[in-house]
Order: C-alpha cells, then structure tokens, then sequence
C-alpha cells in the first residue's frame, strides 16, 4: 500500500522533501503535488521535471486538484505564519498534517523520543531544525537525571537559510524552547539561532549546555551515544563532534535554577552534515528536519497500513 502525500511550500524545504521521497520512500509514499505560489520558482520546475503535479496557486489550488481526496498527509513547509492559514483550510477535509513550521498547532514530534505518542494526531508540529537537533540530547539527559536548564545554541550556514527561516526567527526560538521543555523534559529551556555568513559555508553546528544535580557521567555519556546513534538512522550526518563535557557551574549561571544543592554543567557539541539531496552538505539544517518529518510521515503510512490489513 502506498500513502498518497503532498508538499506545501516549494522552497528549499519542501524541495529537498520531494526528493527525499523520491529517493529514500518511493514505495511506501508517492507525492501527487508540490504546492507553490510562485509560478517561476525552482522547487516547482522541479517537481514538473520529476512527474509530479506543480501547484502555483497555493492551498486553495491543492484543495481544487482532481486528486486531492487521494492525498493521506500534507506536508507544509511554507512559514509558521502560512501555516496557521492552511490548516485552518484544510481542517475540515479530514487531512493528516505533518508541519515543518514552527507554527506548533499540534503536537511536538522529535522521532528518536516520542514519535510513538503522536502517530494519531491530525496535525504534527516538527518543531524546528535546531530542536530537532538537540531536543534529543536534552531528553537522553533526562533519562539519566532531572535537567533544571537546558540552553541550545544552532548555528546555521546563511545561505541555507531561506526566506521562511528568516521570517520565522522569533517563532524558532519561542517553538524550540517550549519543545525543550515538554519533549527534553527539562524544567526550563532556552534557544537561540545564529545564521553564519561564513564562506565557504560551514555546516550546521549545534551545542546543548544542561544543569544538573547529580554526578553521573558514566550514564548521561552512554545516553547521549545512545540517543545519537538513534537519530543517525533517519540522519545520517548526525553526530557528536566531540566529547561530552562536564563542568562546576560558575555562580551566574546558577541563578537560572531553584534547584538546590551544587550544579554541573553538561555540554555537548553536535554537528549536521546534510545528505545533499537539493541543496549542499553544508544544509544539514533543512536535511534534519526534512528527515525527520520524512520519518514520521512512515511510520504514519505503515499505521495506516495496519489498519488496513485488519
């Protein structure tokens, strides 16, 4: 059985998703349309390149395409802002909506920690690309021992940050904060985005600074290599880039707690290689969350697939 699926947004995100199925996912999912609303981009000669219908005429025309009560998923990469109106269109068509904006509507997803609860959800939020980076170091912590803080840094080439990136700034560090919190289970979160003009550009790199109160190195160490070892499955650039790091924690950075007792400082340095599937390695950005959304948009089809078959 093949799920029937769409993209919204024809940008660099929802470009190197089309690919992504194409490549990785052609037997269990097939992209009736990419949905644009710019007749001339790049993204949309693309998908009519590759056989795939080209949508200029954004929501409304996918909801007009002849095939659109084929379509299972939707996916939307277009900006948080867009995306509150497309769901509001395509609600009442009973649509399952796997969203790549920070817009969070519906349910945090991190697939190495929670993909499981949410398989059910008419509308999944994929958070952003730095927390889909480091919300699951903050939750391998987690598992070890409470994190009082947690304090993400991703720093991002320029050039693979696109207009929805950037219209998105304030969302991102608002989303993937409040996704630090309820999917890394810390007790407070923080994020904070760097767009890096260097040339050549370099890829995405991301640290995780965690407070906690109890020593256990030998644990947090071998769950965080567990945690990365899950999500390099469905990223395969994912990885540590150094050691992880344990430090006494300086005076300031103790007022950002009420937990009693001495606190350590964990932190853990990552980076993203993308796969290159549209735009450079250096993109390990859009690839992680591209990625990730192409994960659960999966395990959504074999859910579906179940079903069926009883």
């Amino acid at each position: 059985m093949t799920t029937k699926v769409a993209i919204i947004g024809s940008g660099n995100i929802g470009t190197d998703l089309l690919i992504k199925i194409k490549r990785l996912a052609g037997g269990e999912l097939e992209t009736l349309a990419l949905v644009g609303i710019d007749p001339e981009s790049d993204g949309l000669a693309r998908a009519k390149r590759l056989g795939i219908d080209a949508i200029s005429t954004g929501v409304q025309g996918l909801i007009e395409h002849p095939r659109f009560h084929e379509m299972d998923i939707i996916f939307d990469a277009t900006s948080a802002k867009a995306h509150k109106y497309n769901e509001k269109m395509l609600r009442t068509f009973g649509k399952r909506l796997i969203d790549l904006t920070p817009a969070a509507i519906g349910p945090y997803v991190v697939p190495s920690v929670n993909l499981a609860e949410h398989l059910d959800a008419p509308n999944v939020n994929m958070v952003t690309c730095g927390g889909q980076a480091t919300i699951p170091i903050v939750a391998a912590i987690a598992q070890v021992t409470p994190v009082h803080w947690a304090e993400i840094v991703a720093s991002i080439a320029s050039k693979s940050a696109g207009p929805g990136t950037r219209t998105n700034i304030d969302e991102f560090t608002e989303t993937t904060a409040h996704a630090i919190e309820h999917v890394g289970k810390a007790v407070r979160g923080k994020a904070i985005i760097i767009l890096n003009p260097a040339e050549p550009p370099l890829i995405m790199r991301d640290t995780v600074v965690a407070l906690v109160s109890q020593d256990r190195r030998a644990e947090i160490v071998a769950s965080i290599e567990a945690m990365v070892a899950r999500v390099a499955v469905y990223v395969p650039g994912y990885r540590l880039k150094q050691d992880v790091q344990f430090s006494a924690v300086a005076e300031s950075m103790s007022t950002l707690t009420d937990a009693p007792g001495p606190l350590q400082k964990v932190s853990v340095f990552l980076e993203v290689e993308g796969a290159a599937h549209y735009l450079p390695a250096y993109a390990g950005n859009l690839d992680i969350m591209t990625s990730a959304a192409l994960s659960v948009a999966r395990a959504i089809a074999a859910r579906q697939a179940q079903v069926v078959s009883k």
